[in-house]
């Protein structure tokens, strides 16, 4: 037993050895993140005390940006568009998509091809998919008044009215980002035994009885993924609705994306812009938390 504990004590020894010499290896990677992730948000906060514009001398002000937010009613309804637009563009994409993936879980003719078509916006980039459905919006040109006349409805301003603005831009997302809670919902529904289902069949329960106490409790943590991903992505929306509509009519559907950008690069307000980025990336810290809590709290079966 001795001479067994030699060996293993060497090994121990000549791991822990090779340990610092291979830690050279990771020294590039660790000025790399450095370089490109700590320098960058150290920097932010750094700005973000400052009253600094571009071409002007910076002044310290300590957390007066930050006050100067708190009072800002603009960035205050900025923070109300960005939760509302996000809260649509999240709950939308994980209803279709569900309905699409049990959809599309069925077996029937075409169905790869079908699931092909459907996957197909996924595909498209932001801007591409912002200026198709800028013309879309039209409201003398666009197709989709055209759709509502061939059926009675009276035509619609889009996203040319504050009232149906945010409306518009979620029609948007969920058309484009659907097919991706789509396929995460199919890979849960790939991996659900089948054995509950049969015994549901047997005792004679309906298709709502199954999803709601089966199939339900068993892709719920596929859906809290899908969320976590939409959440995030949703929150940090810029290009398509920069594109579409840059933030208006007005302020209607200025996200903080937007003001953000307008304080940086239209104002030139560098310091105040930095502070913005620091309460945005709180926010966004803070509802990635909450999610990630319900996604722990979710058991796989």
């Amino acid at each position: 037993m001795e001479r067994d504990a030699v060996p293993g004590e060497m090994l121990a020894t000549r791991g822990r050895g090779f340990g610092h010499r291979y830690l050279p290896f990771a020294y590039p990677a660790l000025v790399i993140t450095a370089a490109v992730i700590v320098f960058p948000w150290l920097f932010t906060v750094y700005m973000s005390l400052h009253d600094w514009k571009i071409g002007q001398d910076r002044e310290f002000v300590g957390l007066a940006n930050f006050v100067r937010l708190a009072k800002d009613v603009r960035f205050l309804e900025s923070i109300g568009h960005t939760l509302y637009f996000t809260a649509l563009a999240v709950v939308l994409p994980l209803v279709f998509g569900t309905a699409a993936a049990l959809v599309f879980n069925e077996r029937f003719p075409l169905r790869g091809l079908f699931r092909a078509v459907f996957i197909l916006p996924m595909m498209a980039t932001p801007v591409a998919v912002a200026l198709v459905w800028t013309m879309m919006f039209h409201p003398q040109l666009g197709v989709l008044n055209y759709l509502l006349s061939t059926v009675g409805l009276p035509p619609q301003l889009w996203v040319y009215s504050p009232g149906t603005v945010i409306p518009s831009l979620v029609m948007v997302e969920v058309w484009h980002w659907t097919p991706l809670v789509m396929l995460i919902v199919l890979g849960g529904l790939a991996a659900a035994p089948t054995e509950p289902y049969d015994s549901a069949k047997i005792d004679g329960a309906n298709g709502w009885q199954i999803f709601r106490h089966i199939t339900l409790p068993l892709i719920m943590p596929f859906l809290l993924v899908a969320a976590v991903i939409r959440t995030i992505d949703a929150l940090k929306a810029f290009d398509t609705i920069f594109v579409i509509t840059g933030g208006g009519p007005g302020t209607a559907s200025e996200t903080i994306n937007i003001f953000l950008y307008l304080q940086a690069f239209s104002f030139y307000n560098i310091g105040y812009a930095s502070a913005v980025t620091i309460v945005f990336f709180v926010i966004i810290v803070a509802l990635a938390v909450v999610l990630l809590w319900l996604r722990q709290k979710a058991k796989w079966s």
